[in-house]
């Protein structure tokens, strides 16, 4: 390998210094992983396949949602060990899911059409029926107030007061929306589209949908960055990366990471730092490391079967 190469992994290794918690779908169990080195630390049994990760706002704890069952594994991040199992039934299936605060837990439940706000300290919860098919991703406004739940099944975005636990609306934006992320400052949504090659920009004021931008097929998944200017997609159906800068909402550059369908690539979520990219390849059971700047696949991760859900701790 040449010295440019070996400082580039370095350097990488450096910034990225935390641990990447990984839910392994195909074999219900969560890995632990050292950023710094790309050891596993340790990997620990989960409910019936965890589908999504979210790390509290202290990052000292990370839910791990089990889509094959009702339940939540709340995991003490530090000394890599399950604390706590939180029953959601009767909500169903759930799966996207953001730690929205202390004591706030938010996922949604696709089976059960709901929305689910839970307290991962005491492990009570209340639901909000939500009617809509496809319920699977989520994300929440800056505040905390809001939360926003895209459902693939019905073409829709549901709107959810989280202080009164109310829907207060249903956004059409047609097509199967899944891949879901909110701008910085609570403005706007991006939304992917299953049924067609292409990302919808969602006015959160006015529920209108203000632009359309090109992307690679099925752009599974939206992230973006954490100094809100630059948007990716995760594009399973080719195994690449769409990049956008927010502000302009203009494409930037396409990067190759698994390069195939048969990767089946899913969830991206950038560093802490934002200068990288990490990139769940569900079907080949690694997690690529992509710099942002150069679009280089750094390295590959070892994970466990079928590993999809990613967040990170310091």
């Amino acid at each position: 390998m040449a010295l440019s190469a070996v400082a580039a992994l370095v350097l990488s290794a450096a910034a990225s210094a935390g641990t990447l918690v990984i839910g392994n779908k195909g074999e219900d169990t969560v890995s632990f992983v050292d950023l710094g080195s790309g050891e596993e630390r340790v990997r620990l049994e989960t409910g019936r396949a965890p589908h999504e990760v979210a790390i509290s706002p202290d990052y000292r704890f990370a839910a791990v949602v089990s889509y094959g069952a009702a339940s939540v594994d709340i995991f003490d991040v530090r000394d890599a060990k399950r604390v706590r199992t939180i029953d959601i039934s009767p909500n169903a299936a759930p799966h996207g899911a953001v730690w929205a605060a202390k004591n706030r837990l938010v996922l949604v439940a696709e089976k059960s059409q709901s929305l689910v706000i839970v307290n991962p300290s005491t492990g009570s919860f209340r639901s909000v029926n939500l009617g809509q098919k496809g319920v699977h991703m989520l994300v929440v406004g800056p505040m905390g107030r809001r939360a926003y739940t895209a459902n693939v099944g019905a073409g829709t975005i549901s709107v959810v007061d989280l202080v009164r636990g109310k829907k207060l609306s249903d956004i059409a934006v047609g097509g199967m929306p899944e891949g879901l992320a909110i701008t910085r400052d609570g403005t706007q949504l991006w939304v992917g589209d299953n049924s067609a090659p292409r990302l919808r920009v969602v006015d959160v004021a006015t529920g209108m949908v203000v632009d359309t931008l090109p992307t690679d097929p099925v752009p599974i998944r939206v992230a973006i960055s954490p100094d809100g200017k630059t948007a990716i997609t995760s594009n399973i159906g080719v195994g690449t990366l769409s990049v956008f800068d927010v502000a302009t909402r203009k494409p930037l550059r396409t990067i190759t990471v698994s390069g195939a369908r048969d990767a089946i690539q899913v969830t991206a979520v950038f560093s802490r730092d934002g200068k990288s990219v990490y990139v769940a390849e569900t079907g080949r059971n690694t997690i690529a490391e992509v710099d942002l700047a150069t679009g280089k696949v750094l390295r590959r991760i070892a994970a466990g079967k079928g590993a999809d859900g990613l967040a990170i701790a310091p």
